[in-house]
């Protein structure tokens, strides 16, 4: 889809997580260039910089209330989920800059990775809406899992985590060697099945970042949702899917299974620990997942 030209905005606040993605940002630097490319597209430029996990979602809050007219999110996908959150349901625009570890929904949005061209997009871009996910009261919208999918996440969310891919990989291959598969009971328009899972993904849009698909038909505003139940498998078959994880080819098959849904619950015997955009959160036994189709406004090209 095309985006829009922008609506004529005259301020903008940037707010820079400076501790995600592979190592930490000079801050000054991320500042001074971010105050410049932004007011040579006729912007006022507030900058504010987080010190812990809510900031950036109280600054955006905040930002909302003040009447800016776009608010520029410089971190990763929870960065992007805590200033999405709090802009969902306004005609505020969110632009990023990617600075995380995989920058999921900035990849799939076609967000340049590097920083000046990314702020170039912020201040020109035009503004496309797009859809969010909801698990329970918790809005995401790139990728949210349940299960390992929960269990790495929670891996990457401590402070002395490995980042970037090798990080990614290293955190899938311990929680492999460790994690026990779950039943659970999914129930959707469609019917309710069974099934035994190593985990569960819930997809806006499609992959978890550098370039790592998990549902490759998801789009970001097609008003669905994609599930992917990963069952139980020998050790030889998932490693010869792998290439198709980053190839964008994975395709429903035994042990593979995939659904686009408008909303689902998903049961276990015990308290279910999920993500959204790769933040840990736990929820009940049962959880209640749905699309909130046209939440958020964009940027992008």
């Amino acid at each position: 889809m095309r985006a829009s030209s922008p609506p004529t905005g005259r301020s903008a606040l940037v707010i820079i997580n400076p501790v995600s993605g592979p190592g930490r940002r000079a801050v000054d630097a991320c500042s001074v260039q971010a105050r410049e490319v932004l007011a040579r597209g006729g912007f006022d430029v507030q900058v504010r910089v987080t010190t812990a996990p809510g900031d950036a979602r109280q600054m955006s809050a905040k930002a909302l209330g003040d009447g800016v007219s776009r608010v520029v999110a410089w971190g990763g996908d929870g960065t992007l989920n805590e200033v999405g959150s709090a802009l969902a349901f306004s005609k505020v625009p969110m632009a990023i800059v990617p600075g995380g570890s995989g920058n999921g929904l900035a990849r799939d949005l076609g967000i340049p990775l590097d920083a000046r061209p990314a702020l170039e997009l912020a201040a020109t871009g035009g503004v496309r809406v797009i859809d969010a996910g909801q698990i329970d009261q918790n809005l995401f919208f790139n990728v949210a899992g349940v299960g390992l999918d929960a269990a790495i996440a929670e891996r990457l969310a401590s402070p002395h985590a490995c980042r970037g891919l090798p990080g990614y990989v290293q955190a899938t291959l311990a929680e492999l060697l460790r994690y026990q598969a779950c039943s659970y009971v999914i129930v959707t328009a469609s019917g309710r099945m069974e099934r035994r899972a190593w985990f569960i993904a819930v997809a806006n849009s499609p992959q978890y970042g550098n370039g790592a698909q998990i549902a490759p038909a998801a789009r970001v505003d097609d008003g669905r949702l994609d599930l992917v139940v990963v069952e139980p498998q020998p050790l030889g078959r998932l490693l010869r899917r792998v290439p198709a994880f980053f190839r964008g080819s994975l395709a429903p098959a035994e042990g593979l299974h995939m659904a686009q849904v408008d909303e689902a619950t998903i049961m276990s015997e015990a308290a279910i620990r999920y993500h959204v955009d790769g933040e840990p959160r736990l929820g009940g036994s049962a959880i209640h997942v749905r699309v909130r189709p046209r939440a958020l406004h964009v940027i992008s090209r």
